[in-house]
């Protein structure tokens, strides 16, 4: 590949965390949980519980959450999750339905009281039936990681414990607008290390004003002195609303994308597998493949957002500060929680694309026969760009390395992963980018978009 071909691409236009984008959802109509609830029935579904509460607000989050808000409201917020947990276990009993993952995230849900983290762990329980070898996730924050609430943790058989340090640097902490120093991410890396959770993930970003490559391996090295098992690089994006949106520093994506190449070949050579653009595993920690786009998960509390087969729902996208407030305040006064008032109902042609970019972008990759076997059709007569991308040298035919028997997978090269950021935009239909440009122009008094951390489930 001719070195010029990087210089003139520039990886990091949008990270395909879901499809569609939030911003291509719009006001629904005679749409109820009770008349989707039937694709929930039995084993092997998501549950996901949205905290929107912060201490301080990064300076490049664009997510659902509000700072400054205490005991009171966070009492009041849980109030109408319980509310909610109450309608969905009346819809859901008949259905036999059993969970199989539940992810807490935020917002920093361990920025509630012990007593307040208790009272999700007993909502669950007493609402949802949880199968028997269930995955637990939470996310925290260094300055809200506490003894106290690991323990909680602990005895709520959490499996999965997720940090956002971002850096081990105090300079481009603050260059981030993080509220926790370096020294205080080492003291709770420690905790969590000696709570001997089954899985701890850090998470880090590179391209930060005034970061080197130097520092964030730097940043890395000091990592893995706590043995993580997984680690997530995410490169930095300011998106519509976000506080650094009109910093004058402009992102430098060569740079950035030197530091992820230096960063990937660090991680390479300690022990671990790239997953993704982002996720790098401990080589010993197995590889599960499981098919995606397919998969139900439900939502709790406001901000998350639920997929039942081609229904995908959620409160509307709020990103300032009284946006986000007021869905808060509507979401704790709904008496209904079965109305499904806003999201997307996707086509046959928009699953499809769903289903190819949720797997081309993670490792194995694209499985082609359970494509064909989905859809009828070849997955690279459908997206003749997937033909164009083999012959560049971003993606390959390959074998499944066990994973599955008889497979074929469409696996990304080492050239395609790390422009992963670049391919999977491509994959947006038309009539998804319309939608999301229209978004766009409606809220560009947020500021222009520039690059962003990723939106949330």
């Amino acid at each position: 590949m001719k070195k010029v071909f990087h210089n003139n691409i520039n990886p990091y236009v949008q990270y395909m965390y879901s499809y569609p984008h939030k911003t291509a959802y719009r006001a629904l109509a005679g749409i109820s949980l009770r008349d989707y609830a039937r694709v929930m029935a039995g084993k092997g579904h998501g549950l996901y519980l949205h905290v929107p509460f912060c201490q301080g607000k990064c300076g490049y989050c664009n997510l659902f959450s509000v700072t400054g808000q205490g005991t009171e409201a966070f009492d009041q917020y849980l109030d109408g999750v319980e509310r909610q947990c109450g309608q969905y276990k009346e819809i859901l009993t008949p259905y036999e339905t059993e969970f199989s993952e539940l992810t807490i995230g935020g917002g920093t849900p361990l920025l509630l009281s012990e007593d307040q983290l208790d009272r999700i762990f007993g909502l669950i329980e007493a609402s949802f039936v949880m199968e028997k070898d269930r995955e637990i996730g939470v996310e925290t924050a260094p300055n809200q990681t506490t003894f106290e609430k690991l323990g909680i943790l602990k005895q709520a058989g959490v499996t999965r414990v997720s940090m956002g340090i971002q850096s081990f640097s105090d300079e481009e902490l603050e260059a981030l607008g993080r509220k926790h120093r370096a020294k205080r991410a080492m003291e709770a890396l420690e905790l969590l290390k000696c709570m001997d959770f089954p899985c701890i993930n850090v998470d880090f970003i590179y391209g930060i004003p005034g970061q080197t490559v130097d520092s964030l391996l730097e940043s890395l090295q000091k990592a893995l002195c706590f043995e993580p098992d997984e680690i997530f690089l995410y490169p930095l994006y300011i998106k519509h609303g976000a506080g650094l949106v009109h910093s004058k520093t402009a992102p430098d994506w060569q740079c950035a994308y030197e530091q992820y190449q230096n960063a990937a070949r660090f991680l390479h050579a300690a022990g671990f597998r790239q997953d993704s653009m982002r996720r790098f595993v401990k080589k010993k920690r197995p590889r599960n493949f499981s098919e995606c786009g397919f998969g139900t998960s439900l939502a709790l509390g406001c901000g998350g957002r639920s997929y039942l087969g081609n229904l995908h729902f959620c409160t509307p996208y709020a990103i300032t500060r009284e946006t986000c407030l007021k869905q808060l305040e509507e979401f704790e006064h709904t008496k209904d929680f079965s109305v499904i008032s806003h999201g997307i109902v996707l086509s046959k042609e928009e699953m499809r694309r769903r289903y190819v970019i949720r797997h081309l972008l993670i490792r194995p990759g694209l499985p082609l026969n359970q494509y064909k076997k989905h859809f009828g059709s070849w997955a690279l007569e459908d997206f003749p760009v997937l033909k164009e991308w083999i012959q560049q040298g971003f993606v390959q035919i390959q074998q499944s390395d066990g994973i599955r028997d008889s497979e074929d997978f469409l696996t990304l090269t080492e050239l395609g992963t790390g422009f992963s950021d670049y391919l999977g935009p491509v994959l947006i239909s038309d009539n998804v980018r319309e939608r999301m440009k229209e978004w766009d122009e409606i809220h560009e008094s947020f500021g222009n978009l520039v690059s962003g951390e990723p939106e949330k489930l």
